[in-house]
């Protein structure tokens, strides 16, 4: 088996994208061996397209990469503004937004976003990685 791969999953601005995204990203992972990152994985893939479907009305895609040793986790969306930097933890109490990417900011080695263009809209594509060994 290859030691990198990658999928791309297109989806609609449903709030029932999360659930398919989640369980086609569980079965992925799986069949590659790779059953240990699987919660981890699904959190960080649910809150990122979450995002994706929650602040924008148009299409979205996510997308799941391993590449030397690394898992990449991506949503993009149609929406080209940048997310709003994540709270840590510890302001998160009162916070009424920023939940999601402040734990992606806390359950993955890095993330970052970056804008592009997809099927000719352009948006965002707002990515983490964790370590896939």
């Amino acid at each position: 088996m290859p030691d990198s791969w990658e999928y791309s999953l297109c989806i609609p601005n449903d709030p029932r994208a999360v659930t398919v995204c989640r369980r086609t990203l569980r079965l992925i992972l799986t069949l590659h061996g790779l059953i240990d990152l699987v919660d981890t994985a699904e959190l960080l893939a649910a809150e990122l397209v979450s995002n994706a479907v929650r602040h924008q009305k148009g299409p979205a895609a996510l997308r799941v990469r391993r590449t030397a040793g690394v898992l990449q986790i991506g949503a993009w969306d149609a929406d080209p503004e940048p997310p709003e930097p994540p709270p840590k933890f510890e302001e998160l109490a009162d916070a009424e937004a920023g939940r999601g990417l402040a734990i992606v900011r806390a359950c993955s080695g890095r993330w970052h976003w970056q804008p592009m263009s997809r099927f000719g809209d352009r948006g965002e594509f707002v990515w983490c990685e964790v370590a896939a060994a």
